[in-house]
């Protein structure tokens, strides 16, 4: 099994972010940021999962649940990643971790 710790903690550190951003802060680009983020990560998940089938589309349910969203989509993956078969998806994880950090960075949060 792999070590995807690292990619939980950045999921957090950026949901936890979101969740102390102000209103306005979050209207201004910061939810959007997190919501894209989130789409991707479950995007992501679906595929490896089901690569038969098309990822359904995480809806947006807007700026304040954007952070739990965020957090769904990044622990199904990383539980995807870790229970994974030993030699497969070897670089998602590292890819995933550095979209998080950044749409975080990006996000200006």
């Amino acid at each position: 099994m792999r070590d995807t710790s690292e990619l939980t903690a950045a999921v957090e550190r950026f949901a936890d972010r979101l969740r102390a951003a102000p209103q306005s802060r979050l209207q201004r680009g910061a939810a959007a940021e997190g919501l894209a983020l989130a789409r991707e990560l479950a995007g992501r998940a679906q595929r490896v999962e089901d690569p038969e089938r098309e990822p359904r589309i995480m809806p947006d349910a807007g700026v304040f649940t954007v952070a739990d969203q965020l957090v769904v989509a990044g622990n199904d993956l990383a539980e995807i990643l870790r229970t994974a078969p030993a030699g497969s998806r070897e670089g998602d994880l590292g890819e995933a971790v550095e979209l998080v950090r950044e749409a975080a960075r990006r996000s200006g949060l």
